[in-house]
């Protein structure tokens, strides 16, 4: 199964009562594993989980941890980028050139890297002590 047909289909599992706003994420693990997730709202907001959070989740919890590509998709006017919380879990993950497609129900796609994503993300290098 292709990226963009795996995001397309966990999205409409998508539980959004309060939004109606259903976004589907699947990602490449290293080896070649295709992950899903949608997102899963709660009315006691913001406790809800995006897409791309329980693509990574399910990534984690098969015992994988390199993502190399990055799909998103959601029912809106233009292709929907993962929000600011969702860049930096991308970013403990995959590297720098990594490519995210964001796309819409009408199948327009924008594709960007992670680094032009998420310029100056916080990393590992900015635990490391002196």
């Amino acid at each position: 199964m292709s990226l963009n047909k795996a995001a397309l289909a966990v999205r409409e599992n998508a539980y959004a009562p309060y939004s109606n706003f259903k976004v589907g994420a699947a990602i490449r693990a290293q080896d070649g594993t295709i992950y899903s997730g949608c997102n899963v709202e709660n009315v006691a907001y913001p406790e809800g989980t995006c897409a791309e959070a329980g693509a990574i989740a399910a990534m984690v919890a098969a015992g994988d941890t390199r993502l190399t590509e990055v799909y998103v998709v959601a029912d809106s006017p233009h292709p929907v980028t993962p929000c600011g919380g969702c860049r930096q879990k991308l970013a403990e993950f995959g590297t720098g050139d990594v490519v995210i497609t964001m796309a819409n129900l009408d199948g327009v796609e924008e594709k960007i890297t992670l680094a032009d994503l998420l310029p100056g993300a916080f990393g590992e290098h900015h635990m490391e002590t002196v």
